[in-house]
């Protein structure tokens, strides 16, 4: 699926980090929605339809797993896809467990922004439902 056009939600507290990948989402052709707690996020996939949505664990008023259980428990949103993001290294045993409904995981502290941009490329590409 070709960047242009293509709608990203970035569902992401920290206002650096979002700006920061947005800015590339953007350089690439995505058009990117932007959300800084879960509650948001839930609420702009169903104004935005996005493509794909970047989702990271720790926000205020809904984690982001909590976020990921309710996108897939709905049949309008279960099949877009979904990639993890988290800084806590901790928490991918929590990740791991819910790897059957997301798309993909990254640790941020080990991954550099033109990374994210490939894996959401690489999502975009793959058909619905496919295992990567």
């Amino acid at each position: 699926m070709a960047a242009e056009g293509t709608t990203i939600l970035l569902a992401e507290d920290d206002i650096i980090l979002a700006e920061l990948y947005t800015e590339r989402l953007k350089q690439e052709g995505f058009n990117v929605i932007h959300a800084s707690n879960g509650e948001d996020a839930l609420k702009f996939v169903q104004d935005y339809h996005p493509s794909l949505i970047i989702l990271d664990i720790m926000m205020p008023k809904m984690n982001g797993l909590d976020v990921l259980k309710a996108l897939k428990e709905d049949d309008d949103t279960k099949n877009i896809p979904v990639i993890i993001v988290t800084a806590l290294v901790q928490e991918i045993e929590k990740i791991n467990k819910m790897m059957t409904q997301a798309d993909a995981y990254i640790v941020k502290s080990e991954v550099l922004p033109g990374e994210i941009i490939e894996e959401v490329k690489k999502r975009l590409e793959q058909p619905a439902g496919e295992p990567s």
